[in-house]
């Protein structure tokens, strides 16, 4: 017979667990954008915890972008559910990725499955306002510019083309990766000694995308795309 184990009792903060109970509220849909959270004290005796884990939770949550918190009396005082915190979610996933250590291979394949995705859909939409954006991000990249102005433009590119797609959560996540890969991006850039050589070859890619957009090509887009995004992977560190 197996001798008993006795694992440690994991000792979670009280203000995490707060966070929980006002999670469930937020995917069971019993709250929603806009909605007023109890005050304070009422929310803490509601949940049996205190204020200072109830405070800390809200604190929490509201760096996160998900309630706003306002002091005083009047209407627009209290705990408020944020509307489609979508920056927020981009800012938090920017965070996480800068802290994890994800292969290479896994952010490439990442970036290669949402920006195919969001090509081809930019090509099936290309309505002339997210056309003419595309130029417009396009035509800033045709300077002569150093890797650390052209870098950021050629970012912008990218998630522009994210949000023609017309997904809001794939443009996020394909904006929230981009970011948390300028640095790295900016690095292989810099490898590269032939910078001008570089500078044009990723111009005259960037147009080769745009134009299949242009002509609503959409499996043409995506796979410009994908073979775009390999082939500057491959010059990462």
């Amino acid at each position: 017979m197996a001798a008993p184990r006795w694992d440690q009792v994991q000792r979670v903060p009280t203000y995490e667990l707060v966070i929980e109970r006002i999670e469930e509220q937020l995917v069971s849909g019993a709250l929603g954008p806009g909605d007023r959270l109890p005050p304070e004290r009422e929310l803490a005796s509601m949940l049996g915890a205190s204020r200072q884990a109830v405070r800390e939770a809200l604190r929490v949550l509201q760096a996160q972008g998900v309630v706003r918190s306002q002091q005083g009396t009047g209407s627009d005082s209290g705990t408020v559910i944020v509307p489609a915190p979508a920056k927020a979610l981009s800012r938090l996933l920017k965070m996480h990725l800068a802290v994890s250590s994800f292969p290479a291979e896994d952010l490439t394949g990442a970036r290669v499955m949402l920006e195919r995705t969001s090509a081809a859909s930019a090509a099936e939409r290309r309505s002339p306002a997210d056309l003419a954006r595309l130029r417009e991000a396009l035509a800033a990249m045709d300077a002569d510019l150093p890797r650390e102005e052209f870098n950021p433009l050629d970012t912008a590119f990218h998630v522009a083309i994210a949000e023609s797609g017309g997904n809001r959560l794939v443009s996020e996540l394909t904006a929230a990766i981009r970011e948390s890969l300028r640095g790295a991006l900016l690095d292989g850039m810099r490898a590269e000694e032939d910078w001008p050589g570089l500078r044009a070859q990723l111009r005259r890619e960037h147009r080769g995308i745009l134009h299949a957009i242009e002509a609503g090509e959409a499996a043409r887009a995506a796979e410009r795309m994908e073979a775009h995004i390999r082939a500057f992977h491959r010059r990462l560190p």
